[in-house]
């Protein structure tokens, strides 16, 4: 008797995750599959369970898959799994909610940080031998409000901390389950209108897409900082570069994009406003483990509740 697949659309797996699926044989699809690869994967794995690091998982991959019964996701942004798909076929689709959200948030402040005080730039003028105490001033953010649009494990985490440097916290959440009395809720407008500070933490959907656009942004306050560590396709790439040449934003700090890798002629590269970091926000060596446990957790969830073909 063999024991049932569990295909990783990664490289790795936190020693943590592995020992929970003992029970289970791990196919690792490698450190960056490609769609046709985790499809070529299920095809001849079957696997009764996929844990989604990298690449997408859609309906190609599921039909290939006959014995499959539940997609997890090794973090909280499900926006790479076909969940239409997943639901026709009766395959259950879990994220590990939260297992991420302090690295997140920690990101996120982060980039504020840095865009508020030119880090990266002054550095970069140091290096060059510029010494530029009588000529830069930073930008001071207690007392400033910052806007967050969507208000999940990694919203909140973030929102306390910015409430704890004195700044006042608006958010917008449509769904959100839980309201901190710091938090002042209001409407999507109000973000672009009142907020010094822009902060992302909400998944993508076809109703929120390139909601970062000419005309959001145009509504904004001048010199607005904008962060995005959630999902890159919430952003209007061009028309955030073109306010940022105008000076309407301040800078940029941004953590995922439209297409990942990033590519070599990206408009972006030229900017030194605009600060980048390759999608990791939430890898930190706490979250590589918590995430791991988390989607494997989900794994066995489902698989204890479902009837299970082994082969012989």
């Amino acid at each position: 008797m063999s024991a049932p697949v569990i295909l990783v659309t990664g490289a790795d797996l936190a020693p943590q995750a592995r020992a929970l699926l003992s029970d289970y044989s791990l196919v690792f699809a490698g450190r960056t599959p490609t769609e046709e690869d985790i499809v070529a994967l299920c095809r001849a794995q079957d696997p009764v369970g996929i844990i989604v690091r990298y690449s997408k998982v859609g309906d190609a991959a599921m039909a290939a898959a006959p014995s499959l019964k539940v997609i997890a996701k090794h973090g909280s942004g499900t926006d790479t799994i076909d969940k239409t798909a997943a639901a026709a076929r009766g395959i259950q689709v879990l994220a590990a909610a939260g297992a991420n959200a302090a690295a997140v948030a920690e990101h996120a402040l982060a980039l504020m940080l840095a865009c508020a005080k030119s880090v990266a730039t002054l550095d970069g003028r140091m290096r060059q031998g510029h010494w530029d105490k009588a000529t830069h001033k930073s930008l001071e953010l207690e007392g400033r409000t910052v806007g967050l649009v969507g208000l999940g494990a990694i919203g909140q985490r973030f929102a306390r901390m910015a409430q704890a440097m004195g700044m006042r916290v608006i958010g917008f959440d449509p769904f959100a389950k839980e309201w901190p009395a710091f938090i002042t809720r209001v409407e999507m407008e109000d973000i672009w209108r009142e907020s010094d500070v822009i902060s992302l933490h909400c998944p993508l959907t076809p109703d929120n897409a390139r909601m970062v656009n000419a005309e959001s942004l145009a509504r904004c306050r001048q010199g607005v900082i904008l962060i995005n560590t959630a999902r890159g396709g919430l952003v209007d790439e061009p028309a955030l570069w073109a306010a940022v040449q105008s000076g309407k934003v301040f800078a940029a700090g941004l953590d995922s994009f439209s297409v990942e890798p990033m590519p070599a002629d990206h408009i972006f590269l030229s900017e030194p406003r605009i600060l980048l970091s390759p999608h990791i926000g939430g890898v930190t060596a706490d979250a590589y483990v918590k995430m791991g446990v988390g989607a494997a957790e989900n794994v066995l969830k489902v698989l204890a509740e479902a009837p299970m073909r082994r082969a012989f």
